[in-house]
């Protein structure tokens, strides 16, 4: 069990507390998953390269400030943000559309033709 923090509980426990009792707070949390998603893997990308925010910056060609939004998962980065991203490293940027587990599970239809599709960008 996590240790709890200063008041009791622990920042897992007290988000879990607030999501229970807060519709609001259950929809934020949905709009920034994908954004925290993204962040961990530039994060981690970064880090295997052993490389600094500011070193990514440079990388990018935009400030380190720019980096850490990027990576705090709380702003929604560009499709040419992440291009940038992925040059840097040498990647290709990959976008894909799926069907939501809960959908597929239900057995609800796609709600369009071909429930999955993957766009590669340069």
């Amino acid at each position: 069990m996590p240790s709890p923090g200063p008041v009791g509980r622990s920042t897992k426990q007290a988000n879990r507390r607030r999501a229970r009792q807060s519709p609001e707070y259950r929809a934020e949390l949905a709009r920034l998953q994908s954004y925290e998603e993204i962040a961990r893997q530039v994060i981690r990308l970064r880090m295997d390269h052993n490389l600094s925010q500011e070193a990514l910056a440079r990388r990018v060609g935009t400030t380190k400030s720019a980096i850490s939004r990027l990576e705090s998962g709380h702003h929604a980065p560009t499709v040419a943000t992440l291009n940038k991203v992925a040059s840097a490293f040498d990647r290709q940027l990959v976008v894909s559309f799926e069907v939501p587990a809960r959908s597929a599970s239900r057995g609800g239809a796609p709600e369009f033709a071909g429930a999955e599709h993957s766009s590669r960008t340069a």
